[in-house]
């Protein structure tokens, strides 16, 4: 394995990529130093003793966010096309996470695409917008760039692996801020935390045209049987995506296989989470007036305590 990341970055601008997309090598003058970022919440989980209206949130992606240095507003997910919109001009960046919900016909699946095609409009004319995928949200992005869900069953419900890096993630806008020393334990220690059930394979991703031109993979993983996609970022647009859980280190407790608590894995969720939160600074949203800001703030909900031995330790629930 090769991880000269410091000999790649020779200039903020060098992306090496090409496209609509700016540079984004902006001053910090020019950077937004109070990031919000929404997490798009998705319909409860049948029989959730501790369900409170539609849908839920899980506190620890909300965590993960402000471990980066952004403040989170929740997106819900029965708002019209015209409150998404106006939404997506006040916020800095998109977390879509993981969950288990239809990724063609959920309302969770057509609040994601609202917000896909804004962002792909938007930095067409270089207005900076970033997305990042968790597990589902990865899967997500596979489905509407493809138009067609090429997800495949693969063993890998609770599992932590180490990374599989391809040669060019050397080059990624997403680790080449990563120390070399985590990168090399990413590569060698089980540290990624997987609870899925679908993934995208290198072999269905291979074979369809629209993925491949549109995502660079970065690193895969095989559950001894299919290689499947790990980690991928888009080639012109700044869209991040990973199939494992970076935010279940330091914020999740269930004691089961897959958690990984070692200062690596909490490392790797710092990182993860500092790098996107520097994406998001690239973005000029703002919201119309602090009273508008302030009533869409997470900070107005509270996060319902499940208990230790659920998969999520708290959290958040929408009408």
């Amino acid at each position: 394995m090769m991880y000269r990341l410091s000999e790649a970055v020779l200039s903020a601008c060098m992306f090496f990529w090409t496209g609509p997309i700016l540079c984004a090598a902006a001053s910090s003058q020019q950077l937004h130093q109070r990031p919000i970022i929404g997490v798009l919440a998705q319909e409860n989980f049948p029989g959730d003793q501790f369900a409170q209206g539609i849908s839920y949130i899980a506190a620890s992606y909300v965590k993960f966010l402000e471990s980066g240095g952004a403040r989170v507003v929740p997106i819900r997910i029965n708002r019209t096309e015209e409150e998404y919109t106006e939404l997506f001009h006040s916020i800095n960046g998109l977390l879509l996470p993981g969950g288990d919900v239809d990724l063609q016909t959920s309302l969770f699946s057509r609040a994601a695409r609202i917000f896909y095609n804004l962002a792909l409009r938007a930095n067409d004319v270089g207005d900076y917008f970033p997305i990042w995928g968790t597990c589902q949200g990865l899967q997500l992005f596979s489905v509407v760039t493809a138009r067609k869900n090429l997800l495949t069953l693969t063993r890998t419900k609770a599992v932590a692996l180490p990374l599989t890096f391809t040669p060019v993630a050397q080059y990624s806008r997403l680790f080449q801020g990563f120390p070399k020393d985590l990168l090399q334990s990413l590569a060698d220690e089980n540290i990624t935390s997987n609870f899925h059930r679908w993934s995208l394979s290198m072999q269905n991703y291979s074979r369809n045209a629209k993925l491949k031109k549109f995502y660079k993979v970065l690193s895969t993983n095989s559950d001894g049987e299919k290689e499947f996609i790990s980690t991928m970022e888009a080639y012109r647009y700044p869209f991040y995506a990973v199939q494992w859980h970076p935010e279940k280190s330091p914020f999740e407790w269930i004691d089961k296989p897959g958690m990984v608590h070692s200062t690596s894995a909490i490392r790797t969720s710092f990182y993860a989470a500092s790098f996107f939160i520097s994406e998001a600074m690239k973005s000029q949203h703002r919201f119309s007036s602090p009273a508008e800001e302030d009533r869409a703030l997470i900070y107005n909900h509270q996060p319902i305590y499940r208990g230790l031995t659920t998969v999520f330790v708290q959290n958040y629930y929408f009408d």
